[in-house]
């Protein structure tokens, strides 16, 4: 019921509810890019290339915030990389 009248509101709008699904799915990756660079970053790495992608590939209105959300998440897997190899962990400390 309330899915219903969620399209409602947006075919009011003149807005689809798929391009708004699109829109956030840019707005996710770039959330879950910054997350990732303290917390997560094996997981949220790859999700935010994902999420980047997904908006990417669909014609976002968002393309800027979509590609800093993929600019994060190779940012992300860069950190993890780093850590792997100067630390051997797949997890940083700021007590060292």
């Amino acid at each position: 019921m309330a899915l219903f009248a969620v399209r409602e509101r947006l075919a009011a709008r003149g807005e689809s509810a798929g391009r708004r699904t699109v829109d956030d799915a840019a707005v996710a990756a770039f959330v879950a890019g910054l997350t990732g660079l303290l917390v997560g970053n094996l997981l949220l790495g790859p999700l935010a290339l994902a999420f980047s992608a997904v908006a990417l590939l669909r014609g976002t209105r968002r393309r800027g915030r979509a590609l800093l959300g993929a600019a994060l998440g190779v940012a992300d897997l860069a950190v993890l990389a780093a850590l792997v190899s100067l630390n051997g962990t797949l997890f940083w400390s700021a007590a060292g």
